[in-house]
């Protein structure tokens, strides 16, 4: 696997104003990510997983330390240049599903498409090659609301996938799915991290997820404990 670094995070530290005080959630935080990693950032509630997501996806910036994605600082990133960059180069799947209910499972997953200078034939190929690894080619006219959790959690992942993001980031992604569905979510993520060489960075507690993850760095307090490469066990 090519291991080339696509995210550096350098002396990282993050505070929250909280009433007269100051919460430090992230805490002179180093840390880096090679292309198609498969990775989990885990501890308990409180411990900077998903702010330290949110910082990478560049829905945040730091209040010290330097966070280096794609070659782009995201301190110094205007609004706009953060919103190209996770349009263009970011994925995100949420444990809550976040479709559209209005929109049919084909609209769900063109929609992240809609801001790219692309050919209606050439999203409809997208689209449906995105729907395709996820196994959901005969549901391209549902809406959510006809779908069963794990097929609305699948629509997800092919919404984050449509554009072929180099980094995508899976926030308790399995939360909300029984275990069968969990393993087949996390398999179908597995699968699309080597065919396409896609960096995935969980912020999870979940066992299911970290039994599938190739590097597992623990938090606490807002600092790394623990960091280390896993045996690859689930093919």
């Amino acid at each position: 696997m090519e291991n080339s670094s696509i995210i550096t995070i350098e002396k990282l530290t993050k505070r929250f104003p909280v009433g007269k005080t100051e919460f430090t959630a992230l805490n002179n935080l180093s840390v880096s990510f090679g292309r198609g990693e498969f990775t989990g950032l885990v501890g308990p509630s409180g411990s900077g997983k998903t702010t330290l997501l949110n910082i990478i996806g560049s829905l945040d910036s730091p209040s010290d330390g330097e966070v280096d994605v794609l070659g782009k600082s995201v301190s110094t990133l205007t609004h706009k240049q953060s919103a190209k960059l996770r349009n263009l180069h970011i994925g995100f799947i949420f444990q809550t599903y976040n479709l559209l209910p209005v929109y049919t499972v084909y609209e769900n997953v063109e929609f992240a498409l809609l801001l790219q200078k692309l050919s209606g034939s050439e999203r409809k190929k997208a689209v449906m090659d995105a729907l395709e690894w996820v196994g959901l080619t005969d549901k391209v006219k549902s809406r959510p609301s006809m779908l069963s959790g794990g097929e609305c959690q699948r629509v997800a992942i092919a919404r984050s996938m449509v554009k072929r993001p180099e980094i995508v980031l899976a926030d308790e992604p399995t939360a909300n799915l029984d275990s069968g569905n969990s393993h087949n979510i996390l398999q179908t993520m597995k699968n699309l991290n080597r065919e396409l060489n896609t960096t995935f960075i969980f912020a999870t507690h979940d066992e299911k997820v970290m039994k599938y993850l190739n590097r597992i760095i623990s938090l606490e307090d807002g600092k790394i404990i623990k960091d280390e490469i896993m045996k690859d066990l689930k093919n």
